[in-house]
């Protein structure tokens, strides 16, 4: 099929958020070609994705829905060029293929405005950045959480930064980040042990460690599970703006 000149991409309030973050998610729907465009729903077939990104499926708040995927899925899954496809019959061709999506995430930045604000800020509450150092006090606190709180979070000391904050010399929370696609932007992971929640202390280790990553010149990335309320709560008190709902084959789909 082929390129055309000039693709429809992701829109979304894209004026709102950095350029480094619009240009990275509309760089995968405007390499490639179109398969198929109308006002709500957008294919585009892309020979360059990754094996671990081979579909994915970006909604924006706008709620106009953008997918991408290689041409032997769109092959192996039957989709062809036709007059009207809808978002539910491209799901349902997926299924029929054995092309399983990932749970979808939603997606957080800072807009332009309040990373300007955030960067104006100062540290609040005993609250600093944690290095190797801090192995003993890290692994009190990882002792301290569950198994499954750990896993979700995924905030580890060797990451690319973590903070943490305290509570009479006792680390309560922490955040970790690590640079995310070979993008500039970092990824956080979040976790605050259960007696503390509801303090603030999540909401400082946010906002402190995505100071920190907008001076290194990374744009902070908040990604959580569309039922994890307390997550989507938090994205929002620290000052986080919704970009859009993001979904990836799932690790054990199909090829």
């Amino acid at each position: 099929m082929p390129k055309h000149e000039t693709q429809p991409t992701p829109a979304s309030n894209s004026s709102s958020f950095s350029q480094t973050t619009t240009d990275f998610w509309q760089a995968p729907f405007v390499n490639g070609s179109l398969l198929y465009h109308d006002e709500e729903f957008t294919i585009i077939i892309n020979s360059d994705l990754s094996e671990d990104n081979r579909v994915m499926v970006l909604e924006t708040t706008d709620g106009k829905v953008s997918a991408v995927l290689t041409p032997a899925l769109a092959d192996k899954a039957g989709l062809t060029v036709q007059e009207e496809l809808t978002e539910a019959i491209f799901r349902q061709k997926l299924n029929g293929a054995g092309i399983t999506l990932h749970g979808a995430d939603y997606l957080f930045y800072f807009t332009e405005e309040d990373k300007h604000v955030l960067e104006q800020e100062t540290v609040k509450g005993d609250l600093r950045q944690l290095t190797v150092q801090d192995d003993v006090v890290f692994s009190e606190f990882q002792a301290s959480a569950s198994e499954q709180d750990l896993d979700d979070a995924y905030v580890e000391l060797d990451h690319w930064a973590v903070f943490g904050s305290f509570d009479q010399h006792n680390l309560v929370c922490a955040a970790s980040m690590y640079p995310w696609e070979n993008a500039q932007i970092a990824d956080i992971g979040v976790l605050t042990l259960i007696a503390y929640r509801g303090k603030g202390h999540a909401r400082n280790v946010v906002r402190s460690i995505s100071r920190y990553a907008c001076k290194q010149g990374y744009e902070p990335q908040y990604r959580c599970q569309l039922d994890n309320y307390a997550s989507t709560s938090l994205a929002k008190a620290a000052g986080l703006t919704l970009f859009g709902k993001w979904e990836v084959v799932s690790p054990e789909s199909a090829n």
